[in-house]
């Protein structure tokens, strides 16, 4: 098949540190082209690929000193996406929905990963708006907020085999938390639950701007005893020591999470999980073979033995058995074809437009009558 992968921009594919939607772009990518396929990747220049790169800014933006606002380069990238859209069999978006306007005649040829969380206000009113476009969501937990959506398909991430070797041996005695340091991802928790049990914590996160205050005022006061260890960001080299060392990953979160892509780098790496039972944790840890599942932090307390004692190699097994890259790859594969196939008839006709506008609804000066 001949395939666009359009990705964000804000981080390069593969992201050289913290960068969890690229970062399954790029493993998509390399896999579909190792199995044959004609694949080119809408992304920054900087973009490393074995696909045909189209670049659609010249550096990763969040690397930029430069850049400021996104959305001029997003709409350079939908252009040039617009004029080459005839040499693809399938469009596969990874920027939420900001090609809807654009793309939605031509919805039969494509596919719309959503990568983030979808119980935000204004969605509903989005896909209600585009009922044509199919959605294809990370998780069945994270298309629980929009029932009524088109969702084509659930496909589950996947990462590649041989990315992580798996440490199924002797560990180092510590504990360890890795993503992003925010309210929703509770590395407080994570500071607590290691406390309680007495093991040492280590903690690999980036801290966005928008997070910094946060990570001052409730984080970093509860680094000052040696039994924690903020590292900061790391990049994915980095990441294979720092798991399979640790004995456990603690996945405290309190937020719908679509995914949680660090659950299944830890079960690569042989590394059972600790986690609250948010979003799709379900559906990724198999609660006492992969991990532990809890609700409450007593609960995590009485778990945290149970995880520690989880067999390494079956962790792994769980692994390879559920998310590997190829799994993901056929799985889209089957999608694509079945668009190309079973193409909806469904519109946004006139009748449509009014029934999700009211008459005479004013939408940012635009009034539809």
């Amino acid at each position: 098949m001949r395939i666009a992968q359009i990705s964000p921009l804000i981080e390069s594919v593969p992201p050289r540190l913290y960068g969890g939607t690229e970062r399954i772009v790029s493993y998509l990518t390399e896999e579909l082209v190792r199995l044959g396929h004609d694949v080119t990747l809408f992304a920054s220049r900087d973009s490393v690929t074995a696909a045909n790169l189209v670049p659609c800014a010249p550096m990763a933006l969040r690397l930029s000193d430069h850049n400021v606002d996104p959305i001029p380069h997003y709409m350079v990238m939908l252009d040039r996406l617009r004029l080459m859209a005839d040499q693809f069999d399938i469009l596969h978006f990874h920027i939420d929905g900001l090609h809807f306007p654009l793309f939605a005649r031509s919805h039969h040829a494509t596919a719309t990963t959503l990568h983030g969380r979808q119980d935000l206000p204004d969605l509903p009113f989005l896909y209600r708006y585009f009922p044509q476009m199919p959605l294809v969501a990370i998780s069945h937990a994270q298309r629980l907020p929009i029932p009524s959506a088109h969702c084509a398909s659930v496909i589950h991430h996947g990462l590649p085999l041989d990315l992580y070797r798996a440490n199924t041996g002797e560990t180092q005695n510590y504990l360890a938390f890795l993503g992003r340091i925010s309210p929703e991802k509770r590395p407080d928790r994570a500071i607590q639950i290691a406390r309680r049990a007495g093991i040492p914590l280590k903690i690999a996160a980036k801290v966005d701007t928008a997070d910094s205050q946060y990570f001052e005022a409730c984080i970093k006061p509860l680094l000052s005893d040696g039994d924690v260890e903020f590292i900061g960001e790391i990049n994915e080299h980095q990441k294979e020591e720092f798991l399979g060392n640790a004995r456990a990953l603690l996945f405290p979160i309190d937020w719908p999470e679509p995914f949680g892509l660090v659950m299944i780098e830890a079960m690569a790496c042989g590394t059972p999980v600790l986690a609250f039972n948010c979003g799709s944790v379900p559906e990724v840890i198999d609660d006492g073979i992969s991990g532990r599942i809890v609700n409450t932090m007593e609960e995590a307390d009485i778990a945290l033995p149970q995880v520690l004692a989880l067999d390494r190699a079956t962790v792994r097994r769980q692994f390879e058995q559920r998310f590997s890259v190829t799994r993901m790859a056929e799985d889209y594969l089957a999608l694509y074809r079945s668009l190309r196939i079973n193409v909806p008839a469904i519109g946004t006709s006139p009748e449509t437009v009014r029934e999700i506008l009211p008459a005479r609804t004013s939408l940012g000066g635009l009034h539809v009558s």
